[in-house]
């Protein structure tokens, strides 16, 4: 009978432990901010390397007349400073996939058609990978933005337009990773 004491006393012992804990879950996929930079920083080059076609257009500055729909811009609203940078990413990453995106679909579109980017679309679609793959839902998605046709002769004016802001977006974007990928 004593060792069916001690069960018994045990018993309720048992019943005041707590449950087992469950297994840990795994950690949620990170951003490979060392790769974001150095493929920023490609795309940067690219684009510093190409060479205007048309000499006439070399030292014109464009401007677009309805800056809030075209094209997305990296604003001080969307969280992309250092010190926001630190505790919350989320809102500035948006932003930047946002962007990345946008170029990406304007780099397909018919106004590079006489003058494809290959290496640029390449860089650009790498850095939207890394980007995308803690995210895999997001990866696959189709291309959202329809481009409405151009006209012939505007496309000149639109690729450099449209690499001027590409520039300008890698500038800001490059910044990003750049405090991201460093050591806090």
């Amino acid at each position: 009978m004593a060792p069916l004491r001690h069960l018994c006393l045990c018993l309720p012992l048992l019943l005041l432990l707590p449950p087992p804990a469950a297994p840990a879950p795994a950690p949620a996929p990170r951003t490979d901010w060392a790769a974001c930079r150095s493929l920023s920083l490609e795309l940067s080059q690219r684009l510093m390397s190409l060479k205007e076609p048309h000499r006439v257009l070399e030292d014109t500055h464009l401007s677009e007349e309805d800056p809030e729909n075209w094209p997305p811009r990296i604003r001080c609203s969307d969280a992309c400073d250092p010190s926001t940078l630190d505790t919350n990413n989320t809102h500035c990453l948006q932003r930047i996939l946002q962007g990345l995106k946008h170029y990406r679909d304007l780099l397909g579109s018919d106004i590079f058609t006489t003058r494809p980017l290959h290496q640029l679309q390449a860089t650009l679609n790498q850095l939207l990978d890394q980007l995308l793959a803690p995210h895999q839902q997001e990866r696959n998605e189709p291309h959202h933005h329809h481009m409405e046709p151009s006209e012939a002769w505007a496309r000149p004016l639109l690729q450099r337009l449209a690499l001027q802001r590409l520039q300008s977006f890698t500038a800001i974007m490059g910044r990003v990773f750049t405090h991201s990928a460093s050591p806090h």
